[in-house]
């Protein structure tokens, strides 16, 4: 067994694009033992940690919903983890449980409270995965802000933003669900295929030199609900397109994160009044009291095989997760983006079954 153990910090705060190596140090730590938990404190291994636009904003110093990361300490990030040694007198903290944490970090061991630990419960058909997916704070994020804030009702167009990237593509399939039309928008013709295999009644592809075109096309009905995780143009054409007393939900706007200029701001800002459209923004964070309820609808239709998912599972250890996060920005992904820290032990893999 080593003596040490790997966790990157944050060494810098990016200016424009992320630059892994400028951005990020990995460093070396004396391996904890059991010896030195403290009460209701547990000792885990994280298997795979996830990868989330938000990690830009916690990268920057400036006020928020949450405060930034600090400079030379791990950076933040979800993860889910087996448990090593545990002075919890829980059952559910015993030694080799399986758990999520959002303390942990970018790291291979964490000592992390009790309290701060959530046990995997997962649908007959789940795999360990989902804990970061659908059944993680990915899918609550979709499934509060389209239904709480969106409040799609049967028939209605929704327009989800970003559709082939882990939330939205749980957002298009809720709506599904729901009985809406359904448009997404994504970026290249496989993610384009792949929002149709999901039954989106439209996909656009922002990439594509017709976009506007296409956009327009397909909301020629215009828009009851945008779900907006990018911002930038297609929030523009989706002000355009708005019904009167539409529903904005704003999640993200990732093609903005990145940006050392001025933000892109749609020049048609003043629809927003003339359509009386609600525009709201949202942390998932607000609907926590109702997690449990989100997550039995969530796992039901994961039961039923109504909701399906898509995994970015990077591999390489720890230290792949600087260009997976860069890989992020740059739509490498389809889907949920996680780092695979360590091969769950496990037959299966990240599809076993707890």
């Amino acid at each position: 067994m080593a003596s040490t153990y790997k966790t990157i910090v944050l060494a810098s705060r990016p200016k424009g694009d992320i630059i892994p190596s400028e951005q990020f140090k990995t460093v070396e730590k004396p391996r904890p033992t059991e010896a030195d938990l403290k009460d209701d404190e547990v000792l885990v291994e994280n298997l795979y940690l996830s990868l989330d636009p938000a990690m830009r904003g916690w990268m920057t110093d400036r006020r928020s919903y949450i405060p930034p990361v600090a400079l030379n300490s791990t950076m933040r990030g979800a993860t889910i983890a087996r448990i090593l040694s545990s002075k919890s007198p829980s059952p559910s903290h015993a030694p080799g449980s399986y758990v999520t944490t959002s303390t942990s970090g970018w790291a291979e061991l964490a000592v992390a409270k009790a309290k701060d630990l959530e046990p995997l419960s997962l649908p007959p058909n789940g795999r360990l995965t989902d804990a970061m997916g659908p059944l993680g704070l990915t899918g609550l994020t979709a499934y509060f802000g389209l239904l709480e804030i969106g409040k799609p009702k049967a028939g209605e167009t929704v327009v989800v933003s970003g559709a082939a990237g882990a939330t939205g593509s749980i957002v298009v399939q809720i709506a599904k669900i729901k009985g809406c039309r359904v448009v997404g928008v994504a970026g290249g013709k496989e993610k384009v295929a792949w929002l149709k295999e999901l039954g989106v009644d439209e996909a656009v592809d922002y990439k594509a030199a017709d976009f506007k075109e296409k956009f327009l096309e397909a909301t020629k009905g215009f828009i009851d609900v945008f779900f907006d995780n990018t911002g930038g143009e297609a929030l523009e054409l989706a002000l355009a397109q708005a019904k009167p007393f539409a529903r904005f939900v704003m999640c993200g706007a990732i093609s903005q994160y990145n940006s050392t200029g001025p933000a892109h701001g749609p020049a048609n800002f003043t629809n927003i009044i003339g359509m009386r459209i609600r525009m709201q923004g949202f942390i998932v964070f607000d609907f926590a009291k109702d997690y449990p309820t989100a997550r039995r609808e969530i796992s039901q239709w994961l039961s039923d095989g109504k909701l399906q998912r898509k995994e970015h599972i990077v591999k390489g250890g720890l230290e792949a997760a600087p260009e997976a996060l860069l890989g992020l920005f740059k739509g490498a992904n389809t889907g949920k983006t996680l780092v695979e820290i360590k091969a769950p032990e496990l037959e299966g893999g990240s599809e076993a079954k707890l």
